[in-house]
């Protein structure tokens, strides 16, 4: 999907979009007020959808924002016109399958690697000739990262602190890091968790703005995993700009305001966890357990439910509102249908990135 023109009449802000039908590539032209969700239908295959037209980001409110961005390698085409904003203040996970794209933006957009082609602006400040003015401002944990095996945690923090004009309190960021009990602890006796803790840490000693945070739980054990998500949602606490690259999928549903699917160098789409499963994921699944009347499924379909055998004796009904559940609840007491339980499955980011793509995330990883 994309935006193809933007007017305002009467104030209010009116949004133009080609929307791509993903059974059968049909472009469809529809345009909307933002922030409404209009229903949809492809004129080819009657698909029917739902298209969200989101509200505009504020571009005063922007930490970053990135306009046709593109990297090449010869032929290669890495990053392909890749355009969106992070708003200050927020978590923005940029969410993709290793190799599409997301390193290499992100280096970009610190001024490592040097788009092919594009603009990028920090804090309203095109870094093409003016990284020097913004670069005090933005902190970074590379992926991968190491520190130096021989220093303890507070010598670390304090080497690196030195190599900034602007320093933050070293001993607040060891109290907000949860660092105070491993200070004295070498970092080669870290385990991996605290390493990436430490690495975070290190992004805060000049104070940033703007934190970028390049795969930081790769590697890690879910306790170690969700230790650094606790330390990454506080920084939001404390008013930082996050900019998160992953490709874990429950990581950016945990963490992410607002989150950005890259798929072989393009976004795809992007929008908050709601907006995406609203706009492209299933429907919500309600599974009815161990159904103990043979005619239960007959009687629910007669009530115009969707409902469909799954299992041995289990009914899975497809709901579009949560209010749809009460009704099927009021059905199995009014036709005194016997089960075991009931369990609710809501669509998530892995039957989004499956409906654009075709394939899961995981399948894509090496």
């Amino acid at each position: 999907m994309r935006i193809i023109m933007l007017s305002y009449l009467g104030g209010i802000q009116m949004a133009f979009k080609e929307v791509q039908c993903p059974t059968c590539g049909e472009i469809i032209p529809i345009s909307g007020i933002s922030g409404e969700v209009k229903k949809i239908i492809c004129p080819r295959c009657k698909t029917i959808g739902k298209v969200t037209f989101t509200v505009n980001r504020n571009m005063e409110d922007s930490a970053i924002t990135v306009s046709n961005l593109s990297k090449t390698y010869g032929n290669i085409i890495a990053v392909n016109k890749v355009s969106f904003s992070v708003k200050k203040g927020e978590i923005f996970a940029f969410l993709g399958p290793n190799g599409a794209g997301k390193t290499t933006t992100v280096e970009m957009i610190e001024f490592i690697r040097t788009p092919t082609e594009g603009d990028i602006k920090i804090l309203g400040v095109n870094i093409k000739n003016n990284f020097n003015q913004i670069k005090e401002h933005i902190g970074i944990l590379p992926q991968e990262f190491k520190s130096f095996e021989r220093f303890t945690v507070r010598e670390t923090l304090t080497y690196f602190s030195q190599l900034y004009k602007k320093q933050s309190n070293i001993e607040e960021i060891i109290d907000a890091m949860d660092l105070r009990s491993h200070e004295k602890i070498l970092y080669r006796n870290l385990s991996g968790g605290l390493k990436q803790r430490v690495g975070v840490a290190i992004s805060l000693v000049n104070d940033p703005d703007i934190i970028f945070l390049d795969e930081p739980t790769t590697g890690l054990d879910p306790k170690a995993r969700r230790e650094v998500w606790q330390v990454i949602s506080n920084l939001r606490n404390r008013g930082k700009t996050v900019f998160l690259t992953t490709h874990y999928m429950e990581e950016a549903e945990h963490l992410a305001d607002h989150i950005a699917i890259i798929h072989k160098g393009k976004i795809i789409a992007e929008g908050s966890l709601s907006n995406l499963i609203e706009q492209y994921g299933e429907k919500t699944t309600l599974y009815i357990k161990n159904v103990q009347n043979n005619d239960a499924l007959e009687k629910l379909r007669e009530k115009r439910f969707n409902v469909n055998k799954v299992g041995n004796g289990d009914l899975m009904i497809k709901i579009d509102h949560h209010d749809k559940v009460l009704e099927v609840l009021s059905e199995l007491r009014h036709e005194c249908i016997d089960y075991e339980s009931i369990d609710i499955r809501r669509s998530n980011l892995e039957e989004v990135f499956l409906r654009l793509t075709g394939a899961r995330l995981t399948e894509e990883e090496p």
